[in-house]
């Protein structure tokens, strides 16, 4: 036994690896980090200049303000006058068209021939109508919708500018043809008119989009210029739109001066040995404390890739887009090493990243505190994840807690008061960031499968008795699952008082003899009178006996049980012996040498303080049922018979598992026991 479980030692090669593996990390932020040495100011339009007088060193531009840029943009709209071609053959062609159809209508009908006059004021109409343009529905909504007043209308090199109220659409002109009296519109319906009216004015994209250009071209960026030396805005001055345009363009001037090689070298390198600092103390900490963690790959792996990718996404984000870091979900990072690890590593790892993310963010002081508190909030509140509800509350109290805590920073700065209220926009921010967090759950399974982890979720759905296994379990093997079940909850209930994973050691428990559903009459809990073992060698009953060991395994392999689960399936009895037939053989041949690994189960001993417990709760329930009478003193003794031997054996040599440990099972033990088989009072018959 030891006090904590220290895996075998590291070799030169293994920490040579750890260091190349984190100078690549150490790289890559590095690399991605944002550099930017302009200035970067905070001020507010009508608020009051809070920091020290600014005096231009030298001169630039005013950039105008998009709002100003975007009416002067509109009302620049009047002179546009869009192009458009006036197509003659479109009109004489339709109207040859409607000249062909009306005499094929004459020549072709039986009855009275359509009076000539309707073709001769049908063809001036239209000759009148193409002469003038007519535009296309669509083209004449649109000018009515920008409100345009005129056009350019051009034609065989010709242009003139026509109002375009004056054109109609092919719409206006059907509805104007048919203006007639009630035998007109019945002989014009006759000849289907609206078939000869056509748009033939056609937007021109090239001559309209130069125009355009032109015409945007006279509005200017630019509203005037800071000289050099020039007071741009002194301390405690009001804000107005002008020393806002000024300051916004100050810090434009500031951000395209050329950046010198000396500033970018010393940035650089500042940022290089902050991430270095983070990175040697997230080290340190795994080598201390959790260096099981830090000699698996997998939980390595997992760390590795959380401390980088939100970082990573931080640094992007800050570089391209003017964003809120607050929408991104940094507490699905403690969420995940707290499920798959434990809330130590949780917090400094969350703490590191914070760290890590918080170089790139103009206010980190306000950003590390709150995400400090929420993802100790997201740790305390998610000491188990079992079911959905859990992490609702967990992300509920993070909102909450996120909130309040900015709420007193800005409290604190008088942001009240110096300003009018707080920004509304970093309490949306923090809102939506904390609902990403229910992310966590649906990225759990794919987290599980490919580092190979069992979340509290898995193990509650293995852990229903309904599941097709532990079904065939209980009923092909009924005593197994009885012994099964009792095993669980005294599990469960040890490993609450001890601080371990209750909930691992109760599924396991389930799932640890399935594999005697290979022979379970050979089993005394699922005898009734008949014993097999009495017709067949004491050899032979041990290996069927030992077998359930490798067919559960076999099982667990079928049904893709997690690897947690096989390794409790594969250390319940450690490298103990089937006493029975041990004892049994050795006494019947005591002149005989003894082939031990004949009635020795395969192993290995338990390496987990759950295994261990398991170990114990599995050798005490089963020889429970052995007892000849059930009183404190019997228990007591047969407890502490099974555990001692059981230590004196090495069982749990490698096990972090103290005696103090020990004593804690055995008086649960006890006491579950005596509960179990206590006493019951007789009833007393009812005299006649």
């Amino acid at each position: 036994m030891s006090r904590y479980n220290r895996p075998n030692k590291s070799t030169n090669k293994d920490y040579a690896i750890r260091a190349v593996f984190g100078i690549v990390v150490v790289a890559i932020l590095a690399i991605l980090c944002p550099r930017d040495n302009s200035v970067k100011l905070h001020y507010n339009l009508g608020e009051p200049w809070n920091d020290n007088e600014i005096i231009a060193k030298d001169s630039f531009d005013i950039y105008k303000s998009e709002n100003v840029i975007a009416k002067e943009l509109d009302s620049m709209k009047r002179y546009y006058e869009p192009y458009y071609e006036l197509e003659k053959e479109i009109g004489s062609r339709q109207i040859a068209r409607f000249e062909h159809y009306f005499d094929s209508l004459n020549n072709e009908s039986k009855q009275e021939p359509l009076p000539r006059h309707v073709k001769q004021y049908f063809v001036k109409f239209l000759q009148q109508k193409y002469a003038n343009g007519i535009l296309a529905d669509s083209s004449y909504n649109n000018l009515h919708d920008q409100e345009i007043r005129h056009i350019h209308l051009f034609s065989d090199n010709m242009s003139q500018t026509v109002s375009a109220g004056q054109l109609p659409s092919e719409k206006m002109v059907y509805e104007e043809a048919m203006n007639q009296d009630e035998q007109m519109r019945s002989i014009l319906l006759k000849l289907k008119i609206n078939n000869f009216i056509h748009s033939n004015l056609t937007y021109d994209y090239g001559k309209s989009m130069d125009q355009q250009i032109q015409i945007n071209s006279m509005v200017t960026e630019f509203a005037g210029r800071v000289m050099v030396g020039e007071k741009i805005v002194d301390k405690g001055q009001i804000v107005s739109q002008a020393i806002y345009d000024k300051l916004a363009s100050y810090e434009k001037h500031e951000k395209e001066r050329t950046k010198s090689k000396a500033e970018l070298t010393s940035q650089f390198g500042g940022q290089l040995l902050y991430i270095v600092l983070l990175i040697v103390a997230l080290f340190i900490f795994f080598y201390q404390f959790r260096n099981d963690y830090l000699n698996s790959l997998r939980h390595a792996l997992l760390v590795t890739m959380l401390c980088l990718f939100f970082p990573i996404l931080t640094y992007e984000l800050c570089k391209h887009t003017n964003f809120s870091p607050y929408v991104i979900p940094y507490c699905i990072l403690p969420i995940f090493i707290r499920v798959f690890m434990d809330s130590r590593t949780a917090f400094i790892t969350h703490l590191i990243t914070i760290l890590l993310c918080a170089i790139a963010i103009e206010q980190p002081f306000e950003f590390v505190v709150v995400q400090t508190l929420a993802g100790l909030t997201a740790i305390y509140g998610l000491k188990e994840l079992q079911q959905r509800s859990d992490l609702f509350k967990a992300v509920l109290f993070v909102i909450l807690t996120s909130l309040l805590t900015h709420l007193c920073i800005d409290l604190i700065h008088m942001n009240f008061f110096k300003t009018k209220g707080v920004d509304g926009m970093v309490y949306l921010g923090i809102s939506f960031g904390g609902f990403l967090i229910f992310l966590s759950y649906l990225l759990l399974f794919p987290i599980e499968k490919l580092f190979k982890f069992t979340s509290n979720v898995t193990l509650v759905e293995l852990s229903n008795i309904n599941n097709a296994l532990l079904r065939e379990l209980s009923e092909q093997a009924p005593g197994t699952f009885q012994h099964s079940m009792q095993v669980a909850n005294l599990s469960a209930e040890v490993a609450n008082a001890l601080g371990a994973k209750a909930q691992l050691v109760r599924t396991g428990a389930l799932y640890h003899d399935i594999g005697k559903l290979d022979n379970p009459v050979f089993f005394t809990e699922n005898q009734s009178g008949t014993n097999p073992h009495d017709n067949i060698p004491f050899e032979d009953s041990a290996q069927i006996i030992i077998q359930h060991v490798k067919y559960g395994l076999e099982l667990a392999n079928k049904h893709n049980l997690p690897q947690t689960i096989k390794d409790f399936i594969a250390t319940h009895h450690g490298r103990s012996k089937t006493k029975f037939f041990y004892i049994s053989y050795k006494n019947q041949n005591p002149n005989r040498e003894v082939n031990e690994e004949i009635f020795t189960y395969p192993g290995p001993n338990p390496a987990t303080l759950e295994q261990a417990i398991l170990m114990m709760a599995d050798a005490v329930e089963a020889a429970s049922r052995s007892l000849s009478e059930y009183t404190e003193e019997s228990i007591s003794t047969l407890v502490d018979r099974i555990i001692d031997s059981q230590v004196k054996e090495g069982y749990f040599n490698v096990c972090p598992i103290t005696f103090e440990n020990i004593d804690t099972a055995k008086k649960i033990f006890k006491e579950r026991l005596k509960s179990i088989y206590h006493t019951r009072i007789s009833y007393p018959e009812l005299k006649k």
